[in-house]
């Protein structure tokens, strides 16, 4: 076998696909988990801010310490990156910060940062206790509430043995958010999972949530999801809740519980969006996912693939939706080589993941 000096360097282009920073995480977590050394360029070329952001650079850096890596690039707005482990990954207690990568702090979302390092750990001899400091609801990334209710079940159908807890929420613009993740150390390759089928709606669940905002804006956001859920005839469990926060935020997250599995879906308040209008976006997004059928929801897709790969033997999902998201990390996981995914459309925009690990 080769040392991990002598693996054979692979070398990503960042705007491939959908161009973001999924093709940079999920290329970190391979690499720290293969040994294979890492190359990116044009880093983020798609984005209106390319190169790396202050929750990317974290992802690298934390990365880098599981692993002892080698690292070339790592700095704001670097389009370009070598990465290099010498180590496997380390178990250990971590503290990663968002705030710390950005002159003026950050509230780059901690799930990110969580999603590049806890699969490399699942893969470490020992148990590990991982502190992530930043925004833990803010757009354009998993919420805290659909990583603990939807991305961490999905991940414990594998094998993977981890918690999560919310210490501290943190929104846009400031953040200063806090999650713990316990992650205990894997014994061999994960359990192949296949997801075909969804089973029944048992309930939603949820949480309309207001921080430093008027009280009756969590209630009313409560309220308006429930009374757009009635027809769906199962129990609808939404708690409004007010809670404490660097900065003021407001949104609604849901979770669908089907016999198999659940899906996740949020909505985040912003000025000039009214209560309503907020549970009206998460709702709708639900009852499209409820109308396809399909056993994942569009965002769990892509984040199955990287534990399909390295699972011991073939899994298969049906997805919401094929998205770039998909398709991009299915082409990052087949360069490293250690699985082969096949994406075969269905109806609607939906369909069908093989992955077939090497």
């Amino acid at each position: 076998m080769q040392s991990r000096s002598q693996a054979e360097c692979v070398v990503l282009d960042g705007a491939y696909g959908e161009g973001g920073g999924q093709i940079l995480r999920t290329a970190l977590s391979l690499s720290a988990i293969t040994g294979r050394p890492l190359r990116i360029e044009r880093i983020r070329a798609l984005r209106r801010k390319p190169g790396l952001a202050a929750q990317h650079l974290t992802a690298v850096r934390s990365a880098a310490a599981l692993c002892a890596a080698r690292v070339d690039g790592d700095e704001l707005g670097s389009t370009a990156l070598s990465f290099a482990p010498s180590e496997p990954p380390a178990a250990g207690d971590y503290v990663f910060d968002v705030a710390l990568a950005r002159a003026g702090g950050s509230a780059g979302a901690v799930t990110l940062v969580l999603q590049t390092v806890l699969p490399p750990l699942v893969h470490a001899r020992k148990p590990s206790r991982v502190v992530v400091r930043g925004g833990t609801h803010v757009p354009w990334s998993p919420t805290f509430d659909y990583a603990r209710d939807v991305w961490l079940p999905l991940l414990r159908r594998f094998g993977v043995r981890a918690s999560l807890e919310l210490q501290a929420w943190g929104w846009w613009p400031l953040g200063k958010g806090e999650v713990v993740a316990e992650i205990r150390s894997g014994a061999g390759p994960l359990t192949p999972v296949t997801l075909l089928e969804r089973g029944s709606l048992r309930r939603v669940r949820g949480r309309a949530v207001g921080a430093r905002l008027p009280a009756h804006i969590p209630h009313r956001m409560a309220e308006r999801a429930r009374a757009l859920l009635v027809d769906l005839n199962v129990p609808v469990e939404i708690q409004p809740m007010e809670v404490q926060a660097a900065c003021a935020g407001a949104g609604l997250f849901l979770t669908s519980d089907y016999a198999e599995i659940s899906s996740g879906f949020s909505a985040l308040g912003e000025r000039g969006r009214t209560s309503e209008q907020v549970a009206e976006a998460a709702v709708a997004a639900l009852l499209a996912h409820h109308r396809s059928g399909a056993a994942l929801d569009r965002h769990l897709g892509d984040q199955a693939l990287l534990p399909m790969s390295l699972a011991g033997g073939v899994s298969a999902v049906s997805v919401e939706e094929i998205t770039p998201h998909l398709q991009t990390n299915a082409w990052v996981i087949e360069r490293f080589g250690v699985a082969r995914v096949v994406i075969e459309p269905a109806h609607a925009g939906g369909g069908r993941v093989t992955v077939t690990p090497s």
